[in-house]
């Protein structure tokens, strides 16, 4: 055959092999192959707390009381009474402006301190004026181990005894213990657990580390729990330390403390993965929630949390930072309660490391320092609980 007919038929083959590629009836790439697309990433969450100065403050802070022992919890009376708590073990009240010396309980053994466990979360009953009933949550020591317990206390006359286990073999360690407790508007009462150190069980649906619990306050399972026979509310957390619900919308939100800064503020709902270990800060997957904001490569390491009821920053979100030595405020969008339309520092330094903030009846706002922890630099009087009074 000559050149000139190879010429031709290859010419020909050339063409056939373009109208194929053109119809589409070449072979597809298989779909095992990598396509080297670009994943698109998630808008970034983080938030940087801008500075309040103090006379812009709507509140006078000054000293309730002072050199208290890493106080933990606090909850406040209908009488007026403080209760709070020690981490060391011992519980304690204020009446008529006064810290009562002799406690209203201090925990024998199987009670232990140890790291971040101890005597930590405190509510009060919402008939304590009637059946005197207090919950508190601590660390105990069990086969050379670290657990976590839920207690209802009976109250008479500023002393306590114990009335009955509610909830026992929480798991605990060194570090992680979560340890808040909250009664809803629900009537339930909540429970924050960390993972005890050991990530994975965060993940698992039959391990009570890593999440947010939900009974009822003689410590039976509520039937409306996303799961009828588990205290399980929400899981997928790391350490967890605050529970506040907004005063208008009942929505529940939590604080939650990052591996290495990214500390989070999320919005709980029930039967929810909030990701931990798989994901946090900006990092996204199907089936898991990202925080409504995290603190990016700051450390903010935020505990008890509070949406005020009343007064100059009614509905406004305030959490007690530790590593932060700082309050900070948040301003939620009326209508969009993932939405933080601004974020806000107070006390900046000022006061230490603070653990906790609560309101009283009459509009005032009381927090608790936490320097003598053991990662604090304790100050002169440590620890303290500041009461913030309205400057109008």
């Amino acid at each position: 055959m000559g050149r000139l007919a190879w010429r031709m038929i290859f010419a020909g083959l050339t063409f056939i092999g373009f109208i194929l590629i053109i119809s589409g009836c070449m072979p597809e790439k298989s779909s095992d192959e990598p396509t080297h697309e670009k994943q698109e990433q998630p808008v970034s969450l983080a938030r940087e707390a801008q500075p309040l100065s103090t006379e812009s403050i709507p509140y006078q802070p000054e000293v309730m009381a002072e050199g208290l022992n890493v106080p933990w919890a606090l909850a406040i009376a209908p009488d007026g009474r403080m209760f709070f708590t020690e981490r060391p073990g011992t519980l304690r009240v204020i009446q008529d402006s006064k810290v009562i010396e002799q406690p209203v309980l201090s925990f024998p053994p199987p009670f232990v301190e140890q790291g971040e466990g101890g005597l930590l979360g405190l509510a009060l009953d919402p008939d304590f004026s009637i059946n005197h009933y207090m919950y508190v949550y601590h660390s105990y020591g069990e086969n050379g181990g670290i657990k976590n317990r839920v207690l209802r206390l009976v109250e008479q006359n500023n002393r306590a005894r114990v009335d009955k286990v509610l909830l026992d073999n929480i798991p605990g360690n060194q570090n992680h213990n979560g340890g808040r407790l909250k009664i809803g508007p629900d009537g339930m009462l909540y429970i924050t657990t960390g993972d005890a150190l050991e990530r994975e069980r965060s993940q698992d649906r039959g391990d009570l580390a890593g999440k947010i619990l939900r009974i009822q306050t003689d410590g039976t399972i509520p039937k409306d729990n996303p799961d009828s026979d588990s205290p399980i509310y929400s899981f997928g957390h790391r350490n967890p330390q605050g529970l506040a619900w907004h005063v208008e919308t009942g929505r529940l939100y939590s604080t939650e403390h990052g591996q290495s800064a990214h500390d989070e503020l999320n919005l709980i709902e029930p039967g929810a993965n909030y990701g931990w270990p798989v994901i946090e800060g900006d990092t996204a997957e199907d089936g898991k929630k990202r925080p409504l904001m995290h603190s990016g490569e700051q450390t903010w390491a935020p505990s008890g949390i509070l949406f005020v009821r009343q007064g100059p920053w009614k509905n406004q979100l305030l959490a007690a930072n530790l590593r932060g030595e700082q309050l900070w405020k948040a301003e939620l969008d009326q209508k969009n309660p993932e939405k933080i339309v601004s974020l806000h520092s107070l006390f900046s330094g000022d006061f230490g490391r603070i653990r906790d903030i609560e309101e009283g009846p009459d509009g005032s706002l009381y927090f608790l320092t936490n320097n003598r922890d053991g990662r604090g630099q304790e100050r002169p009087d440590d620890d303290k609980i500041i009461r913030l009074v309205s400057k109008n």
